[in-house]
């Protein structure tokens, strides 16, 4: 009896913690590798009955395709019931109405938010005064840390390993939220970085300092080339953002300047695997997606596996009930 009792204020005490995932900067090495495992078990079961009965708001400030699709899939999948908008013009934003304002009034109608917006750290005020879970759908060119987790995932699916690997990363390094999460995230697993980037798209100082104070090891390149990248485990491309620019002649100039072309993979390790945050422009060629190396696409897959993994993390659901689950469709 009195193991039961505590077992339930256990569960009372969980149930009354509120999650957010704002930043993967929150979460500790072996907080990731949990989420990992329990990305693992969905890959396994993804559908199954465990969030019936809630409700799921996706807020898109801003346009996405794969992270709003693969969050009201993951939703669907655990049968929660999806709710939100896919562009603020459809919103009561048009009318004035305040960020701080819209997430109270969808707190009334939901169990946890998903959100993207165009403002920097736009995830975290909504935390600080949402009542429900905030989840980050990514925050100008600030944090994406559910791109960013599905990215280890993919790279852990890939390598066996997340410790002491050669991630070279190219083009947008200035704006590319999806970077700055990975660096964030890898700082417990010893990388070595490569940033590939003309100056204009630098990587941004405040996180090469955050690079030299956690001890990760990096190089700068501008040369993008076969010989350059022969020691990559991980090759992670990304576009130029042309929405991040306010000079249209400036994007114009340096859109078109790394291009990953199928010769170039000729001499790299056989473990190496391509990674792309997604949507793709010039950056990779066609003729790269039917090469051994190329992961994007399951890359993508996988998002739906670490969203299911953040659903049940903000929502109080624990590895041992995800293994444990009885509510698996098959």
């Amino acid at each position: 009896m009195c193991n039961l009792a505590v077992k339930i204020e256990t569960n009372i005490h969980r149930m009354m913690e509120k999650h957010d995932f704002v930043t993967i900067a929150d979460l500790s090495k072996d907080k990731i590798m949990y989420l990992i495992r329990m990305a693992q078990e969905f890959e396994k079961h993804p559908n199954r009955d465990l969030l019936k009965g809630k409700i799921v708001a996706t807020l898109f400030f801003e346009p996405s395709t794969r992270t709003r699709l693969s969050f009201e899939t993951a939703a669907n999948r655990l049968g929660a019931k999806v709710i939100g908008f896919s562009d603020a013009k459809a919103s009561s934003v048009t009318k004035g109405e305040t960020l701080k304002d819209t997430i109270l009034m969808v707190a009334n109608y939901a169990d946890v938010i998903a959100m993207r917006h165009h403002i920097e750290g736009a995830a975290q005020y909504a935390s600080e005064v949402a009542p429900i879970p905030i989840i980050n759908a990514g925050d100008g060119a600030h944090m994406h840390p559910s791109q960013c987790l599905l990215d280890l995932y993919s790279i852990y699916k890939t390598q066996g390993t997340l410790e002491n690997l050669n991630i070279y990363i190219v083009g947008d390094l200035k704006y590319g939220r999806t970077v700055h999460s990975l660096i964030t995230a890898m700082r417990h697993f010893n990388p070595t970085f490569h940033f590939i980037a003309p100056k204009e798209l630098s990587m941004p100082t405040e996180y090469k300092i955050y690079c030299k104070e956690h001890d990760i090891k990096f190089q700068e390149h501008t040369a993008f080339n076969e010989k350059v990248i022969a020691d990559a485990d991980i090759l992670y491309m990304t576009r130029v953002q042309k929405e991040r620019f306010s000079d249209l002649m400036e994007y114009e100039h340096i859109k078109n300047v790394y291009i990953l072309k199928n010769d170039m993979l000729q001499n790299v390790k056989p473990n190496m695997k391509i990674l792309h945050p997604l949507p793709r422009v010039n950056e990779i060629s066609y003729d790269v997606d039917d090469n051994p190396h190329a992961y994007y696409i399951q890359q993508a897959q996988n998002g739906l596996y670490t969203r299911e993994a953040i659903f049940c993390h903000v929502l109080n659901i624990s590895l041992e009930d995800i293994v444990n689950d009885n509510t698996i469709i098959r």
